[in-house]
């Protein structure tokens, strides 16, 4: 079994008094939150933050108070654990990195949550939700 672990972050912004996330598609047709591999000494924040600018052209501001794992087998022999954070967008345009992402896009909620494809990463999504939804 390979190991690998990630960090990332569920990226929200208001739009017009309704709440927006942002979506990865990937080119293997998946649906996910932003997020990627740690490189070299760097710490989780430093991996998410690289990770979403990478990804997305967005700079963001974590909020690590928020921090919820998730474990998954992307392919067959390999588990995954991938530390998510919250995050709004500080700076920066959309902008998909090519090879890596297909589409960005923000959904809300109700759309959001259905199409990613890990049950893990959705519990992520929904747990994210009701975070936000209470006002913390």
């Amino acid at each position: 079994m390979k190991y690998e672990k990630s960090c990332g972050a569920v990226v929200f912004t208001m739009r017009q008094g309704q709440r927006l996330y942002l979506i990865e598609r990937t080119p293997s047709g998946k649906s996910v939150i932003p997020k990627g591999h740690v490189e070299g000494g760097e710490t989780e924040v430093q991996t998410a933050l690289r990770e979403i600018r990478e990804e997305t052209g967005l700079e963001v501001l974590l909020d690590t108070s928020f921090r919820e794992i998730a474990v998954y087998s992307p392919k067959p022999g390999v588990e995954k654990t991938v530390v998510y954070f919250l995050a709004r967008p500080a700076a920066g345009a959309l902008r998909p990195q090519p090879g890596e992402v297909e589409k960005l896009e923000w959904l809300p909620y109700e759309e959001a949550e259905p199409c990613i494809s890990y049950p893990q990463v959705r519990e992520v999504l929904r747990k994210a939700e009701a975070r936000l939804s209470a006002g913390m």
